[in-house]
């Protein structure tokens, strides 16, 4: 079953680069091929492409409106009217909408964030409590592979254990 993880935010605005970095430690992963990670700045038009090519996605992001440190996973359904500023980003459900409009289906998706506690000028440094999120981040994300894509246990226990090796920024 093929997959796409989308890792975004700012990376010079402190936890909201919990997103790309979160894609970049899984991308440093050994995760099977079936599975493509990317890391965004922002969400854009162009990415209705490749969600049409998968089956399941996985949408990476800070929230603001979460308790620091806090890890939210929900599922995802198309919305064509989902708030975007249309010039400059988009929000993963407006894609959704798109691929769905465009191709007639759209991946199964879900949206895992977490809370950020600091999101002032700061080149992908994470606060302590967004730093302590980003590994909860992955697992979550490790999990919901595991169980949607059936791989054994073996894959979430691999791949956790190079969490604390990825790359640090």
């Amino acid at each position: 079953m093929r997959a796409l993880i989308i890792g975004y935010g700012s990376p010079i605005r402190g936890d909201d680069a919990i997103g790309p970095l979160a894609a970049d430690r899984l991308a440093a992963m050994d995760l099977p091929p079936d599975i493509t990670v990317q890391a965004r700045h922002i969400l854009t038009a162009e990415l209705v492409d490749d969600l049409r090519q998968v089956e399941r996605v996985i949408f990476l992001d800070a929230a603001a409106d979460s308790a620091p440190g806090e890890v939210r996973c929900r599922p995802l359904a198309p919305d064509p009217s989902a708030p975007s500023t249309m010039a400059h980003f988009h929000d993963p459900r407006e894609l959704l909408a798109w691929c769905d409009t465009l191709y007639g289906h759209h991946p199964q998706a879900w949206l895992v964030t977490a809370g950020g506690a600091d999101f002032g000028y700061a080149n992908y440094r994470l606060s302590p409590l967004a730093e302590q999120a980003l590994t909860r981040m992955l697992q979550q994300v490790l999990e919901l592979l595991e169980f949607e894509q059936g791989h054994s246990s073996s894959l979430g226990e691999a791949a956790v254990a190079g969490v604390q090796e990825g790359p640090r920024y």
